[in-house]
């Protein structure tokens, strides 16, 4: 088989999938809208520590707030976007987004943190609702090179959006970047708005919306799917504190962005592959994998250049890890929950890294820089066996036989 027909076979799912109405144009939308994302708690640390002079604890805080106020909410709205349609949302966290960061610059820091927390609450939820409308613009067979893509989309954004807000605040000012960065969240809110994507696919539309009991998909099975994100998550921002701790260590933080560079090269490298692939590894496995690869990171620490390259299998399984989730996600939840459902993705997303950053640190400091990676990897590889017995369970429910009916008794005069 020559290169060239061997890398149309590897694109042929992403033609397909890219093939479907609508699902271009949302990805498109969801790489520029999720940009002034990936900045605030950037944006929010300069601000903090700059112009009102605190310490980064105190910044960590006000971050700390958002995230809290996020994971909080994103059910919420997800569960608003069910039974009301995605349109009203978005224009209730949009007025929300733009009250807060209008005024955020003004607040002195005992009003920042309790306004912080609840504009995370009402935070705009475009990576839960990019997600839900990839679950009903595509159908389930074709939504993995879907996600895979999404994943690839949210690699982008975090290679952009903080390369964006670090210039901004240097060549301008923190409290300019705060404007600026509210200003492009309504203007991605916008966006969303103008495009209205689908939040229920064209056969499961045709019905009226119906409130599902949580009973009904909030299973062994979706819980499961839940802990790995947050699992996974957690292992990521884990490695995103133990890379700088590893590399300050060293004399060697200048390279940073050189060294996550590769590691968020490497995750776009990997979604795109797991998109293309024709049988992808669970969740689980992908976890695990994921777990065990980060917890040997730390020895080699050594040298920059040594650290980014034994980063590049852990990177590798960043994207597919949180698209498995994503798919698994949408696949258990039925269309008129599936809002609510990915909003606690969401919010697993988020409780991931809000713990995984303070642990790495806390490890970190009672010992080495190396353990920050060897604990939240093994942390990483301990949920993913935790949750095996719901995986060995549903393998066996689905290899058993189906019963075989009863022959029916007749009985002749």
């Amino acid at each position: 088989m020559s290169p060239e027909v061997r890398t149309n076979v590897n694109l042929k799912p992403y033609r397909a999938a890219l093939a479907l109405p609508g699902l271009r144009a949302l990805l498109i939308v969801a790489v520029l809208a999720r940009i002034p994302l990936t900045t605030i708690g950037l944006t929010l640390t300069f601000y903090v520590v700059q112009d009102l002079d605190r310490g980064y604890g105190a910044a960590g805080l006000v971050g700390g707030a958002i995230t809290v106020g996020a994971a909080l909410g994103g059910p919420l709205l997800g569960r608003l976007i069910d039974r009301r349609g995605l349109r009203p949302v978005l224009v209730l966290t949009a007025v929300a987004e733009a009250v807060f960061w209008s005024t955020a610059p003004l607040l002195p820091y005992a009003l920042l943190l309790p306004a912080a927390f609840l504009a995370g609450t009402l935070a705009l939820p475009i990576f839960a609702v990019v997600r839900q409308s990839i679950a009903a613009i595509v159908p389930a067979e074709k939504r993995r090179p879907a996600y895979a893509l999404d994943s690839v989309s949210v690699e982008l954004s975090f290679m952009i959006g903080p390369a964006l807000a670090t210039l901004a605040v240097t060549t301008i000012s923190a409290r300019t970047t705060l404007y600026l960065v509210g200003a492009a969240i309504v203007a991605a809110g916008i966006g969303l708005f103008l495009l209205n994507p689908p939040i229920r696919g064209a056969s499961e539309a045709t019905g009226p919306r119906r409130k599902v009991p949580r009973r009904e998909w909030l299973t062994a099975r979706m819980i499961a799917v839940l802990a790995i994100t947050a699992a996974a998550t957690m292992v990521l921002g884990g490695t995103d504190v133990a890379v700088i701790a590893v590399l300050r260590d060293n004399g060697d933080v200048g390279f940073t962005g050189v060294v996550l560079g590769f590691w968020a090269l490497a995750s776009l490298l990997g979604g795109f592959a797991y998109g293309a692939i024709t049988r992808s590894p669970s969740p689980l496995v992908l976890l695990a994998a994921l777990g065990i690869a980060t917890i040997p990171v730390g020895l080699a620490g050594a040298n920059w250049w040594l650290l980014s390259l034994v980063l590049i299998p852990a990177g590798l399984l960043c994207a597919p890890t949180i698209a498995a989730t994503s798919d698994a996600a949408s696949r258990l939840a039925p269309a008129d929950a599936r809002g609510e459902a990915m909003g606690l993705h969401g919010s697993a997303n988020t409780v991931g890294v809000a713990v995984g950053a303070p642990l790495a640190g806390a490890v970190i400091d009672a010992s080495a820089p190396a353990w920050g990676f060897a604990v939240t990897g093994a942390v990483g590889a301990l949920v993913a066996l935790a949750v095996l017995p719901v995986q060995l369970r549903r393998r066996r429910e689905a290899e058993a036989p189906a019963p075989v009916p009863e022959p029916e008794l007749t009985h002749t005069a």
